[in-house]
């Protein structure tokens, strides 16, 4: 099977291969990076997370794909879709979700690539809508939600303690696939 890729004008969003763990888990399994994702993970944590990208796209076709930076070949961390599975969430859904290393925040990485893994998602993928969970304090996370067009969705928000222990609640944002094509200029 050809290696997926999309192509960004700064990154390169692909299937995982074996080099790009170590330093996607050195980059982004820090405090900082996963303060909103439930804290820094063991190694049987980063084994498990491995195991479960690498399965989503055996499974689906998709799933939150390495960001490589065009410039250095960099590995940023990952972005792309996944089927919702979080205990409580909106099953099955097309989900987006986003994680770069600190190093990478501030210059505009995480909406290139949401752009393009949405855009893969309506047009590759055939997703209806699009859903994207994270916690109320992860203001930089629901910010770009807001950016993409994404419309916060309190009726989908769920109990669930994995990111934020202290609220023990998610919440979720949603686009559709004519929300997308109007934001982006394709009409509906």
């Amino acid at each position: 099977m050809a290696e997926f890729r999309i192509e960004t004008p700064r990154l390169v969003l692909r299937d995982w291969r074996g080099e790009d763990w170590p330093p996607f888990f050195a980059g982004t399994n820090t405090p900082a990076v996963m303060r909103w994702l439930g804290g820094v993970m063991d190694q049987a944590a980063e084994d498990g997370a491995r195991e479960r990208l690498e399965g989503y796209a055996r499974t689906h076709g998709h799933t939150f794909w390495a960001v490589e930076r065009k410039a250095d070949r960099a590995i940023l961390g990952f972005c792309g879709l996944k089927k919702c599975n979080q205990a409580g969430g909106p099953l099955g859904d097309f989900e987006i979700g986003w994680r770069l290393r600190e190093d990478a925040w501030g210059q505009g990485f995480a909406r290139e690539a949401a752009e393009a893994a949405m855009t893969a998602g309506f047009e590759h993928f055939g997703a209806p809508h699009i859903v994207a969970l994270t916690v109320d304090g992860n203001a930089a996370s629901w910010g770009l939600m807001r950016r993409l067009g994404m419309e916060r969705r309190a009726d989908l928000d769920f109990a669930n303690a994995d990111f934020d222990p202290v609220s023990g609640r998610i919440i979720v944002y949603s686009i559709t696939r004519a929300q997308w094509d109007a934001r982006s200029g394709r009409g509906g």
